[in-house]
């Protein structure tokens, strides 16, 4: 599991982000994102303004992104809630990272399907590049963590690194997917398995068949 606590408040914290405001562009958006609520209702807004704060501090210091706690501060003010609540949400969900990350967040998952379909040698595999569950590289490329089920286990093992998932992975798949991204180039997201398209059956569908390329009514054929 993901080894969940804030980054201390320090001064040199405060330094850096105290002043935190949105940019043009994401002030527009959170006025969209706010105006999505009805009167009253506005602090259902923070989880997206949390997310796009996030990607803001990401946009700034080139990685994932992450939520200091003057920026959760920003948000409680955006919204008129205590920053208490704020933290709840914050700390509650995994997808907010709560300490500084690296430009690419590997979260490997540990649950079972993907570690009896070889989460370990994944893990292992983002060791020997030098990887630590918890830690970013000293060349703040990588952050490692390793997670609970992230809905791909028909797929498994899996990664998700950033916005993306990547699934049917071997330790020479998830190198290959990792030297493309050290390299600045997009890797292909989603399955890694050759000639599978989605979660189907390599070889394609066994069952159901008259469905793949329309819509087909097997009431009648059932009967």
């Amino acid at each position: 599991m993901a080894d969940r606590h804030l980054e201390p408040d320090t001064p040199e914290l405060r330094a850096r982000w105290g002043s935190f405001a949105w940019t043009k562009e994401n002030a527009a958006k959170a006025k969209d994102i706010i105006a999505r609520y009805p009167a009253g209702r506005q602090r259902s807004a923070v989880m997206p303004l949390l997310d796009l704060a996030q990607r803001q501090v990401g946009a700034e210091t080139n990685t994932q992104g992450w939520l200091p706690i003057p920026v959760m501060e920003f948000i409680a003010r955006e919204l008129d809630m205590p920053i208490i609540r704020v933290v709840e949400v914050a700390t509650f969900y995994t997808m907010y990272n709560l300490v500084p990350v690296g430009r690419f967040h590997v979260q490997v998952c540990g649950t079972t399907p993907c570690m009896l379909r070889g989460s370990d040698d994944i893990m292992a595999a983002c060791k020997k590049r030098g990887m630590r569950k918890g830690h970013t590289t000293d060349d703040g490329l990588w952050t490692l963590t390793e997670v609970e089920c992230m809905g791909n286990c028909a797929s498994a093992p899996m990664v998700q690194i950033n916005d993306d998932n990547y699934e049917d992975l071997t330790p020479e798949r998830l190198n290959a997917v990792l030297d493309a991204l050290a390299a600045g180039k997009s890797p292909k997201a989603g399955t890694q398995e050759p000639g599978r398209h989605t979660v189907e059956p390599l070889g394609g569908p066994t069952t159901l068949k008259a469905m793949v390329k329309a819509n087909h009514d097997y009431r009648g054929d059932w009967k």
